[in-house]
């Protein structure tokens, strides 16, 4: 075999032949309807997901034997009936009209190939190797694996319209931001990034992504919210793609929801890609389930900054109590909690740094806990669990 001449074909509107209706012409129908083809199936017998497909209007079925003139006006075939003679026929038909044909059974046969393919949003990369089709699917794998975790450069270096995507890093651990969120960071021109975001995914960027640092941490912030939405809509505003790097996720106890409303209304494009909440990741990394069968069936997330927690609210709910952003406010929170009603022996757990290697478990009970934490000096970042679940520890 030749090495070919790679092509990619603009098949919208035009009339495609697929011979055969079993399961392999049935894939090869799927992709040219996603192509955008005129898609005409020839076969005698047909499986039941070129029928659906027919019943749906993507292709027109023609249940019966092929005939030459099927071809007719035909910009490409494809033949899948797992019949040598009839793909034979097939590929002398396309050759005598001068219609490129595809042959599923033997490429070494065959006047055109079809490459394995890989997508990743707007960029498709097609493998060949030498016939092979084994040695071209694990290549294709391989580099398919690569897109969606945001190894391969995915930059646009040709501008397009800005646009901002809020992207949640997860609770700590670069290992648990998701495929999509790993991709965007990889596509981005600027990533405004967080203090509790999985930072050591910046150091896979290129020097020239621009990097701003909108941490905040109690009593420091780096800038004001109205400050980050302003470099949001800003870079988004010059053709860039802005990446807002934040820890969890966005629209847990975060401001995604403001920054997505500021982008909104000055016209700017954005994309939510949601993150692992770190409410229920942490304590999962120390072994504790925020629910379990037969302890908890329900839980609350909150955040400990509230200056109007409804603590006695809180105290009623029978179930897990979790609150973020609540070390500087532990013992008052625990003494309140005994105040209205919840047993001052009542387990809780203080989970540091979690899903980090450094990841620091410390345990009492509200009784307890504020005298516990002080004594180890327990800081932010923390998730508290309040409830039985936390004598628990699934992991051990």
């Amino acid at each position: 075999m030749t090495t070919g001449y790679p092509v990619h074909l603009d098949l919208a509107g035009r009339r495609v032949v697929v011979v055969g209706g079993g399961p392999v012409a049935a894939r090869r129908m799927r992709d040219l309807v996603d192509a955008g083809a005129d898609v005409h199936v020839v076969a005698a017998y047909a499986c039941e997901d070129v029928h659906e497909a027919a019943a749906r209007g993507d292709a027109v079925l023609h249940l019966r034997e092929f005939e030459c003139r099927d071809l007719d006006d035909a910009w490409l075939v494809h033949t899948a009936t797992g019949d040598e003679e009839v793909d034979d026929s097939v590929v002398a038909a396309a050759s005598e009209r001068r219609v490129w044909c595809v042959r599923a059974s033997d490429a070494a046969r065959s006047p055109a190939w079809r490459p394995a393919v890989a997508r990743s949003g707007d960029v498709v990369v097609s493998v060949s190797a030498g016939g092979d089709p084994r040695r071209a699917t694990a290549l294709r794998s391989a580099i398919a694996a690569d897109l969606q975790t945001g190894r391969l450069p995915l930059r646009r270096h040709r501008r397009r319209p800005g646009r901002v995507t809020l992207v949640g890093g997860g609770p700590g651990d670069p290992g648990l931001i998701t495929t999509r969120g790993r991709r965007r960071l990889a596509e981005a021109d600027v990533v405004v990034v967080d203090r509790l975001a999985p930072r050591e995914l910046l150091a896979e960027l290129a020097d020239d992504v621009e990097i701003v640092e909108a941490g905040k941490a109690p009593g420091d912030h780096l800038m004001r919210q109205e400050e980050i939405n302003a470099v949001l809509v800003d870079r988004a505003g010059r053709g860039l793609h802005v990446v807002r790097l934040k820890g969890g996720d966005p629209l847990v106890l975060g401001r995604g929801s403001e920054e997505a409303e500021a982008c909104r209304a000055a016209g700017v494009p954005v994309e939510l890609v949601p993150g692992v909440s770190s409410a229920l990741a942490v304590p999962a990394a120390a072994g504790i389930p925020v629910t379990a069968r037969g302890v908890a069936s329900r839980f609350a997330v909150v955040s400990a900054h509230d200056e109007a927690l409804d603590v006695e609210a809180l105290a009623s709910l029978d179930g897990t109590l979790v609150f973020l952003r609540g070390v500087g406010r532990l013992a008052e929170i625990a003494e309140r909690l005994v105040a209205h009603g919840r047993p001052g022996s009542e387990p809780v757990a203080v989970v540091e740094r979690g899903t980090r290697p450094d990841q620091r478990v410390t345990r009492g009970t509200l009784e307890t806990i504020a005298r516990r934490a002080r004594e180890r000096e327990v800081t932010n970042p923390a998730v508290i669990v309040v409830g039985a679940v936390a004598a628990l520890e699934v992991t051990r």
